[in-house]
Formats: structure tokens, C-alpha cells, sequence
């Protein structure tokens, strides 16, 4: 309680510089539409929990912009994971592949349901799992495959997948920071067997927190939509034939979700233009973006590249934090974190983890705001 105390008395002080008044932070949601409006329906009609008119629109709007026939609200993007690999059975005894350069939660839900994560390298181009690596990390015990489409590049599914049919392998793509990928016009998550999305706060479109699992089989789906509620029948209610699990996406925070597809095409135009901005304005430095195969079309969700090699990267954000510019580090490898610390080596992640920083992405950055970025980041360099 002191601590939020603290937080709030510092939230409200006076700026103490142009740079603290002018402060350009990583991330904002764009809440400019009809998302007050839907929440306010939803306190007026008493639709408040995980049941209303909302939760419907939603997933359906959500399964028309990616292109499945099967779209299911869940309470965040890590539930999200954990109901795909329950859902196809991973369990104790089984493993499943993942890249170590991740967010943690990938990681996290392959653990919470007993199963082993293998952790696979990526490529220095792409910074996505290095196929060859999955290839050679498979074992008897091997269950699927966990693509992590990270900051908005997917990976390369044609690899992967041609892998997973090869040793009858389910895929679970992770599509938390996707939203809005596509490679030769097919939306990230609908490669695989079942794909899961994050609307966290600072994603391309957000109900504050909750995610999304879509699937093309109408069986499999119809089990995640039961075992995300309880494991609670589809045809009767409160009978519970099999274990489940509160997952459930609320009305108001669906609600926010409707007004944010409504103007997903806008918002991504956006950010695809800060992202093509940022390329041009950094060119002439020694800096290297994710590489983006023929046929891409990201997300652009969190601009992040790679400093040079003999850049103190942490050095480089507090500078440009003191100059009134909010950064952040890539991901940390997770086979570094103690509960799953190896002493293998994973030298491309590692290279990634330690050099990579995402800089400013929302939608509303104007492009003078892109240019006192990139000003501020060549300075620190």
C-alpha cells in the first residue's frame, strides 16, 4: 500500500525539466474511439463479467481480420498459452520447443503444464528460431513446437511446419506481438495448430489485459472454449465433465477490444509508417534491424535493433532516458533465468539479448517525435 502511495504522490509532482514535461515513453494505448462508449454500455446494461454482447462481437471480429473460423476470448496472452498446450494433451514426460530469446510467459506455460521446454537458438537475421536448431533438439519425448513471432516478423512456417509434419509435431504459435502480420497474406497464428494472441496494454490493439486463441479445428476449438470456462459443458450448464479453468475474457474488457478493431487498419498504418521513418532516419548508423523476408507484412509492434557491439547498450538508454526518452532492453534469454538456467550456450540469442533495444512504437508518436528519438539515441552512441 506505501509503495502505491509513493507511485501516485510521484505521478502527480510538478515536471521538473522541458525533457520530464516532454517525456516520450515506450508505449501509450490509443483509447481515442468508441472505447469509453462500449464501456459505459457495458456498466449501464449490468453486463460486467464474462458474459454480454461484447465478448461475441469481439471474437468475431477478431476471427473475420485474421482469417479463421474459430476465435476465443481468454482472460490474458499467457492463459492464452497455457489452454493451447492443456488443451492438446502436453503434459508431464513431454517436451516442447521454444525459443530461448522470448518473453518469459512462452516459456512459463509450456512449464505450468508439466511439460519440458527445449530451448533452440535463433537466427542473427530474423532473430526468430533457427529451424536447424528445432531439427536437432527433437527426441522421442518432443510434443510440439512453440514459434514465437517476435516484435511483429514471423517466423519462417514453411520450415517449421514441413519439421512438425515430418515428426507428427502440433505447432502453437505464439502471436502475442503479431496482431496484424501476415507472410504471403496469410495472418500469423492460422499456420499452425492453434495460434494465441496478447491484448496487453501496450500491444497493437489492447482490452487492457486479455488474449485469444484462434484454432481452424472446430473440435479443438469447442474444447478450448469448454476448458477455458471451468471445463463446463457447451450444452449444459454446470456440468463438468473434464478440468478447466477460469480464462474467461470479461464484457468490459472486451468491450474496449471491439472499439480497438474497429480502427486496427488505422493504427497499424501508423506504426508501419513510425517503422519505415525510423529505418530511414538511422540508416546512415551502424545499427541492425530484424530482417524481413519477401512477403511480410509486420505489425511493426515494438521498433527494436541491435546496437553496435561496442555499445554500452544500458549506458545508451539511461542517456537517452535523462534526455526525456523512454527505451527499453529486448527480451533476456530464458535458459539465463534461474528456474531454467543451463549452462548451455546460445550464442545468437545471447548476442541478440545483450545488444538488442526497443525504442517508441504507439501510434500516436508524431514524426517529429521519431526524429527527437532518433536524435537523442546517435547522441548516446
Amino acid at each position: 500500500m506505501g509503495d502505491k502511495n509513493i507511485a501516485l504522490k510521484v505521478k502527480r509532482e510538478a515536471p521538473k525539466n522541458d525533457n520530464e514535461l516532454n517525456f516520450i515513453p515506450v508505449y501509450m494505448p490509443d483509447i481515442s474511439g468508441n472505447e469509453k462508449a462500449y464501456v459505459v454500455d457495458c456498466l449501464d446494461t449490468n453486463w460486467i463479467s464474462s458474459i454480454g454482447i461484447y465478448t461475441e462481437k469481439f471474437e468475431k471480429s477478431c476471427a473475420d481480420f485474421i482469417g479463421t473460423p474459430h476465435a476465443i476470448g481468454v482472460s490474458n496472452g499467457t492463459v492464452a498459452l497455457h489452454l493451447a498446450l492443456h488443451c492438446l494433451d502436453i503434459g508431464p514426460n513431454d517436451e516442447v520447443i521454444v525459443p530461448t530469446f522470448t518473453y518469459i510467459a512462452s516459456v512459463n506455460a509450456i512449464a505450468q503444464t508439466g511439460a519440458t521446454p527445449v530451448f533452440v537458438d535463433c537466427r542473427l537475421e530474423d532473430w526468430l528460431l533457427d529451424p536447424k536448431d528445432v531439427e536437432a533438439k527433437i527426441t522421442p519425448r518432443t510434443k510440439a513446437i512453440m514459434p514465437v513471432h517476435l516484435y511483429g516478423i514471423i517466423c519462417d512456417m514453411e520450415a517449421i511446419k514441413e519439421i512438425a509434419d515430418k515428426h507428427n509435431l502440433a505447432i502453437v504459435e505464439d502471436c502475442a506481438e503479431a496482431m496484424g502480420s501476415s507472410l504471403n497474406g496469410q495472418h500469423a497464428g492460422t499456420f499452425g495448430d492453434i495460434g494465441t494472441f496478447s491484448f496487453f496494454g501496450n500491444k497493437t490493439i489492447t482490452t487492457g489485459e486479455g488474449g485469444l486463441v484462434i484454432a481452424a479445428d472446430g473440435v479443438l476449438a469447442a474444447r478450448m472454449r469448454k476448458v477455458k470456462g471451468q471445463g463446463q459443458s457447451l450444452d449444459k450448464r454446470y456440468w463438468h465433465d473434464e478440468l478447466g479453468f477460469n480464462y474467461r475474457l470479461t464484457n468490459i474488457c472486451a468491450a474496449i477490444g471491439v472499439a480497438q478493431i474497429e480502427r486496427i487498419d488505422a493504427i497499424l498504418d501508423r506504426k508501419r509508417a513510425i517503422a519505415r521513418l525510423y529505418r530511414e532516419l538511422l540508416q546512415d548508423t551502424d545499427v541492425a534491424f530484424q530482417a524481413q523476408r519477401d512477403g511480410l507484412v509486420s505489425s511493426d509492434w515494438l521498433i527494436s535493433l541491435l546496437l553496435p557491439a561496442h555499445v554500452n547498450r544500458d549506458a545508451v538508454m539511461q542517456g537517452m532516458r535523462d534526455k526525456g526518452v523512454d527505451s527499453r532492453p529486448v527480451f533476456y534469454c530464458a535458459h539465463q533465468m534461474p528456474m531454467y538456467k543451463l549452462d548451455t550456450s546460445f550464442p545468437v540469442s545471447e548476442d541478440i539479448a545483450r545488444r538488442g533495444i526497443s525504442l517508441p512504437s504507439y501510434p500516436a508518436l508524431t514524426d517529429g517525435d521519431v526524429k527527437r528519438v532518433v536524435s537523442v539515441l546517435k547522441e548516446q552512441m
